[in-house]
């Protein structure tokens, strides 16, 4: 399913083109019928300030929950990042030959877990999901085999909990990256942008005379609305989440 506000230039590029035709529509069409007196005037003042500080309220809360979401991502990642270092130390509990499986299965996933993170490709990330979900299973396998060879053996389950951790994290990540912006959202703040740039074009005494200025306020919207969409798309944005942690974690792992 494409999102529009997975990409956020064009988020941008359709908040400014709206907008700026709003606050024309409103200087020019609405004009046209009825141009304000002095009592409507102090009415419309009144009605555009309650309702650019409601857009205003919104805009904060949207980029609040963009920002809370970023900052999920990046601490799932740190959690990511642990848990598969740890069942790699783990590992020792398990009979050699097992072991060193999934010693190297880890290195694999943990390459895949890194692509995740740093690739745009939609194509791309199914195949490293596809990769994933099938190593995945051969760790599960491989722990399942060791503590069946030595069930006696307690310390062997710590290998099974730490695998399990691993598994659970991937899975964690994924629904922070789901976990976006609501759609309703983004049409209420694009409704009220919409109707707030109607009354200040129409409060407009000279729309000839005030066009540069009457450029401000829709190029300022867009370019919140372009942060808000930026931070919350997870792999389209200029914010990303790199992943620090994991590429700390494979540069440990790698044989000196």
């Amino acid at each position: 399913m494409i999102r529009v506000t997975d990409y956020p230039l064009l988020v941008f590029v359709i908040a400014f083109v709206l907008l700026l035709l709003s606050i024309t529509a409103g200087a020019t069409l609405l004009a046209k019928f009825q141009k304000p007196d002095q009592r409507s005037r102090d009415n419309l003042s009144l009605v555009l300030s309650a309702t650019l500080t409601l857009l205003g309220l919104i805009i904060g809360f949207s980029f609040s929950m963009a920002v809370g979401r970023y900052d999920q991502r990046k601490n799932l990642e740190e959690e990511e990042a642990n848990a598969i270092g740890t069942e790699y130390v783990r590992a020792d509990l398990l009979p050699a030959e097992d072991a060193a499986r999934v010693r190297a299965l880890l290195k694999d996933y943990l390459g895949q877990r890194i692509l995740f993170y740093t690739t745009r490709d939609g194509e791309r990330v199914r195949q490293i999901d596809a990769r994933t979900a099938q190593l995945q299973n051969e760790l599960w396998s491989a722990v399942v085999h060791g503590v069946q060879a030595t069930p006696q053996l307690p310390p062997v389950t710590l290998a099974a909990a730490g695998m399990n951790d691993v598994l659970n994290s991937q899975g964690y990540a994924q629904a922070a990256w789901w976990n976006r912006i609501p759609p309703a959202a983004w049409l209420l703040m694009f409704a009220i942008a919409i109707l707030g740039h109607l009354l200040v074009g129409y409060g407009v005494q000279n729309f000839t005379s005030e066009r540069a200025f009457l450029l401000v306020l829709p190029l300022v919207m867009a370019i919140a609305f372009f942060l808000i969409a930026d931070i919350d798309s997870p792999r389209s944005g200029v914010i990303r989440v790199q992943p620090q942690n994991l590429m700390s974690l494979a540069d440990s792992l790698a044989p000196k």
